[in-house]
């Protein structure tokens, strides 16, 4: 099954969301915050990345930058999760490289829509 990387730096929505994919058969990496996210992805090479964009320290748009100006992390599927949804901010995490953008709370079969459509087939 899949690899997903969550990078989030709640721990709460971190540890729920990591049983809810597990349960699923997902094969889950986690991170607190942007720079790890960065070091994660590039040692672990996840099938897909499901990130907060309020991160301390490298914001989620940063940290979506970096890995997709990586050359090891570029071609990472990246779906940008906020709770703080404001006119515009989907606009700006695709522009900064996110793949996709979803709201918090998580509604988990959209979220799981969402990654399908992201996994190469094979993973999916």
């Amino acid at each position: 099954m899949a690899k997903v990387l969550v990078i989030e730096d709640n721990e709460m929505n971190r540890d729920m969301l990591a049983r809810r994919l597990r349960r699923r058969g997902f094969d889950l990496v986690l991170a607190a915050d942007g720079e790890t996210g960065i070091s994660t992805a590039t040692r672990e090479g996840p099938d897909l990345i499901l990130m907060d964009l309020g991160l301390p320290g490298i914001d989620g748009w940063e940290t979506a930058r970096r890995l997709k100006s990586a050359a090891e992390t570029a071609a990472i599927p990246i779906i940008a999760l906020t709770a703080h949804a404001m006119t515009g901010d989907r606009e700006k995490a695709l522009a900064a490289g996110c793949d996709d953008y979803d709201t918090k709370p998580v509604e988990l079969s959209r979220l799981l829509d969402k990654m399908q459509k992201l996994l190469p087939q094979s993973k999916s």
